[in-house]
């Protein structure tokens, strides 16, 4: 029994030095770093080299995005300028005698900048099919499209706004929940909700050309574009950069409003070269800066709720699109009998 006990120890003892022996050289301290940082802000990265080994050099990346490298120190100093805010991976590569070393860790980049409360004026008041669950509103050669939601009732539609009067309507077939709308290139783009898939028509006649799927499985909520990509949310705090041609994700950025996530945001209009969203159930609209994901601002428009008739279905704000012919934003909700259109105040 006494020599099993010895033997065993002796093992453990062997274990313990191999383990020890497989333990990385190099490891950035954690300890040194802050849970959140800010745009603009120093961001300090520490390798620990508990084994005094000659390093080579270190290179530093931040998702994927080499950012700096040294040979001597291993304390680097970088400024987050252009970084993507969300989490991101801070990775290390310390390279070492013929050998390269890796190790990462994660840190949140936050906004920097104080969103600015805007106000606006009520131009006209217009009359609203009740009917229409809207989910998108654009205007297209002076003319208001809308595509509407529901499992059996979704629809896109010409309208007359003045009159709230249907003119042309398309009917999605049953199985599908329509989502936000965009024109790009004289073509009607229109998500769906659950069932990854985007409808293309064509903007003169309505009539369907072809259909993508979406680069991810992942729910369509809202969607605009800067002329060139198109932009799509999918009820996070993600805004999905798409090719139009493709429906392939090039890019995306992440909303927050100073250090919070700003998830939800649901129909969007691109606007003078600013996102404008609806935030889902906030009574609210973000300008968001389409190339940090920065809210800039915010258009409070709970007051709208206490000048609609509220019926049994009236369900909450949803729907921007913007006149660039009388500069005007004209705002209505899912199932309201009202449409606003508003000036922004300077």
């Amino acid at each position: 029994m006494k020599k099993y006990n010895a033997l065993a120890f002796i093992l453990l003892g062997l274990l313990l030095t191999n383990c020890q022996g497989t333990e990385d050289a190099f490891n950035i301290n954690e300890k040194k770093l802050k849970a959140q940082y800010s745009l603009n802000e120093s961001l300090s990265i520490e390798v620990l080299n508990p084994n005094s080994e000659k390093i080579d050099s270190i290179v530093y990346a931040i998702n994927d995005k080499r950012v700096g490298s040294q040979k001597e120190g291993t304390l680097f100093t970088y400024e987050l300028k252009n970084e993507k805010l969300g989490f991101g991976e801070v990775k290390t590569s310390v390279y070492y005698d013929g050998e390269v070393e890796k190790d990462s860790t994660q840190i949140e980049i936050v906004s920097n900048v104080q969103p600015k409360l805007l106000s606006y004026t009520i131009v006209n008041t217009y009359p609203h099919d009740t009917s229409a669950y809207t989910q998108g509103l654009e205007f297209y050669n002076g003319v208001l499209y809308e595509g509407t939601g529901q499992y059996g009732e979704s629809t896109l539609r010409k309208t007359d706004y003045k009159t709230g009067k249907v003119d042309v309507k398309v009917d999605l077939d049953a199985r599908y929940f329509g989502e936000g709308i965009t024109f790009l290139n004289d073509k009607i783009y229109q998500l769906t909700w659950q069932e990854n898939t985007a409808f293309v028509y064509d903007a003169k006649t309505l009539k369907k050309e072809k259909q993508f799927s979406y680069p991810q499985n992942m729910e369509g909520w809202g969607l605009t574009n800067d002329g060139k990509n198109l932009y799509m949310t999918d009820k996070s705090e993600r805004i999905h950069i798409l090719d139009p041609n493709t429906f392939k994700e090039l890019d995306y950025i992440n909303v927050y409003s100073l250090k919070t996530r700003i998830e939800a945001v649901n129909e969007l209009e691109w606007v003078d070269g600013k996102i404008f969203g609806n935030v889902y159930q906030k009574d609210a609209i973000a300008v968001i800066n389409p190339k940090t994901g920065a809210v800039e601002g915010i258009l409070n428009l709970a007051d709208l709720e206490t000048k609609i008739t509220k019926l049994p279905d009236t369900d909450v704000l949803n729907g921007i699109a913007y006149n660039a012919a009388t500069k005007t934003f004209f705002v209505t909700g899912k199932n309201w009998d009202k449409m606003f259109e508003i000036r922004i105040n300077p």
